[in-house]
């Protein structure tokens, strides 16, 4: 009980962005009444979450999460019952009312200062691999916005558009911020700040997982889910492979997005050169014996693979050079492979830039 009411008080948190009330869940050097304070605060908060139920649905696999319309928060020191209460505001009516429901109200209210502003944060430091404020798990007084005017626009505009997170992505994609070169010149040289230029960044575990299991025609499967799921719909942090915990799969035992690791090392790049996953994938998938199958010439062939890896045809220096290698192999289905295992293994294909 004490640990989901913990769990629904920091996924709150977070989603507010509010790193003082996050330092609840983690011990810090407190007075007697601060320490009180706190476990009052987050007592009352607690309480929105004190009627959750769950139960095994039909397929074990499943848990039905419900509202069981019973059960308080009591006082860790005094033993009182913690009647819910929005942080910094009044106690509302729960009167025959889902609690949850009450929270989510508050939380998505245009007049919130906090929520719109924390999630627009996160969804800009997806795209761009870092935060207007960064860290984006440390929002407080003195780590202010980088630019506080961007992240009110875009606060706004998420509340405008009710919340629709594809509409915000949208917006972001089209903007001249996000299609700007990671080439940098001498007017961005030195700015890190800005988001004058764009920024290399290495494709997250489970995208690159996807990615080569989408180029390669093969599918994977992983425990509790079907063959063929997409490692983006793993939902238990217990459940890895070798190939995701390389690569810095969060372990989700937190809600920090600090768990996630996308620093390239040298264990990656080991696997990607001798380990099985893309060697097997490439032999799995049969595309390049297809494309031969299927008429294609060698140079013909080197084409498709650039388009369905790198969103792009290959210039005449590429093709000569790669041309050089189907040549020199026993065959032109052994020497499209290893142009294929290039490609897959090249940075334009694992990084973002």
């Amino acid at each position: 009980m004490i640990g989901s009411l913990i769990s629904g008080i920091v996924a709150v948190v977070i989603a507010l962005g509010l790193t003082a009330l996050a330092a609840l869940v983690w011990p810090t050097p407190w007075t007697l009444q601060q320490a009180m304070v706190a476990v009052g605060t987050a007592s009352f908060f607690a309480a929105f979450f004190a009627q959750i139920g769950r139960k095994q649905g039909e397929d074990y696999r499943e848990t039905i999460v419900f509202n069981r319309g019973g059960g308080e928060v009591r006082h860790m020191v005094g033993n009182a019952v913690m009647k819910p209460k929005f942080l910094g505001g009044e106690e509302p009516d729960t009167a025959g009312k889902d609690r949850r429901a009450l929270l989510a109200d508050w939380l998505t209210a245009p007049d919130n200062p906090f929520f719109a502003r924390n999630v627009s944060n996160r969804i800009w430091a997806h795209f761009f691999g870092k935060g207007i404020v960064e860290p984006v798990d440390d929002v407080r007084v003195s780590n202010p916005p980088s630019n506080p005017e961007l992240l009110d626009a875009l606060a706004d505009k998420l509340i405008e558009y009710n919340y629709d997170f594809k509409a915000v992505v949208r917006d972001i994609c089209n903007s001249q911020a996000y299609q700007r070169s990671t080439v940098r010149n001498e007017s961005n040289a030195q700015d890190e700040l800005n988001f004058a230029h764009g920024n290399v960044r290495r494709i997250q575990a489970e995208m690159m997982l996807d990615c080569i299991s989408q180029a390669t025609q093969t599918k994977d499967k992983f425990q509790g889910l079907p063959l063929g799921a997409r490692a983006v719909q793993i939902a238990d942090g217990r459940t890895s492979t070798y190939f995701l915990t390389t690569f810095g799969r969060a372990t989700r035992e937190t809600v920090c997005a600090c768990e996630v690791v996308t620093d390239p090392n040298l264990s990656q790049a080991l696997h990607l050169l001798n380990g099985d996953t893309v060697q097997n994938k490439i032999g799995q998938g049969g595309l390049v014996k297809t494309l031969l199958d299927g008429g294609k010439t060698p140079e013909q062939a080197i084409e498709s693979i650039y388009i369905r890896c790198l969103s792009r045809k290959p210039n005449a220096e590429e093709t000569a050079k790669l041309m050089e290698v189907v040549q020199q192999a026993a065959n032109p289905q052994q020497g499209l492979e290893d142009v294929f295992w290039a490609v897959l293994n090249s940075r334009e294909f694992i990084f973002n830039h």
